[in-house]
């Protein structure tokens, strides 16, 4: 709520850690919650998270784990702080709950002066099982920055023809160290774009590794931006 107030209503968090149910070795749990709430920018318009939001979450994080979940079942709502009608849960057998996940019941945002609706869901990691074995390259060692990550939006006209997903790398590739995400958040033809083209908006997400960014190293990266979409007939807007 407090990054809502402050103008940032558009979240999605998640922290990893233990739980305790009791003062047993055995009443610890692994846990990986996330929370969402706000919209969600894209290309096709700006959608609002639901349950298929969060439920698209866990399946993803339990296929980039590698767990198997062959005899995994779904099971229309889950335990009391989540509401009933708008929730579900992962169940491997009677007993074994893999994650929740669901919209959170608004007793429990009132009790927390949240303003709502959030969606989120728990995944329980003590309860998976094993993974399977894929075999493949190893994945990169994640380098995970403690400064915020900063975004700049740019509005490229090019060739109706080119696609999205081509100036989309071409983003990328200009400083992979800095740039830890591109995306595509509008795509316009009509008044004031000329017919053949179309007008493609990106968001680009700059991660700092040691230290903030100066204004002048944001002003470079945005030169070779600019520069890898002029390669491509792309002109900024």
């Amino acid at each position: 709520q407090r990054n809502a107030d402050r103008g940032f209503g558009d979240l999605a968090l998640f922290e990893a850690g233990p739980i305790y149910k009791g003062d047993g070795p055995k009443d610890q749990e692994m846990v990986i919650a996330g929370v969402t709430r706000g919209a969600i920018r894209h290309w096709s318009g700006t959608e609002k998270p639901d349950v298929f939001t969060v439920k698209a979450d866990v399946l993803a994080m339990l296929d980039a784990m590698g767990a198997s979940t062959g005899g995994m079942q779904t099971v229309q709502g889950a335990r009391a702080w989540w509401h009933p009608g708008r929730s579900g849960t992962f169940k491997l057998g009677p007993k074994t709950i893999l994650a929740e996940f669901g919209e959170l019941h608004p007793r429990v945002l009132k009790e927390l002066g949240v303003d709502g609706p959030v969606y989120g869901f728990e995944l329980f990691l003590d309860a998976l099982p094993p993974a399977k074995v894929k075999a493949g390259k190893t994945k990169a060692k994640l380098e995970a920055s403690a400064l915020m990550p900063l975004t700049r939006d740019f509005a490229f006209v090019a060739k109706s023809d080119l696609p999205a997903g081509d100036l989309i790398r071409a983003v990328a590739q200009v400083d992979k160290l800095l740039i830890s995400e591109v995306s595509l958040f509008d795509r316009y033809q009509g008044q004031g774009v000329a017919e053949g083209e179309v007008s493609l908006g990106l968001e680009v997400a700059l991660q700092p590794r040691e230290r903030t960014l100066t204004d002048a190293e944001i002003e470079a990266v945005s030169t070779k931006i600019i520069a890898a979409a002029t390669k491509l007939g792309a002109r900024l807007r």
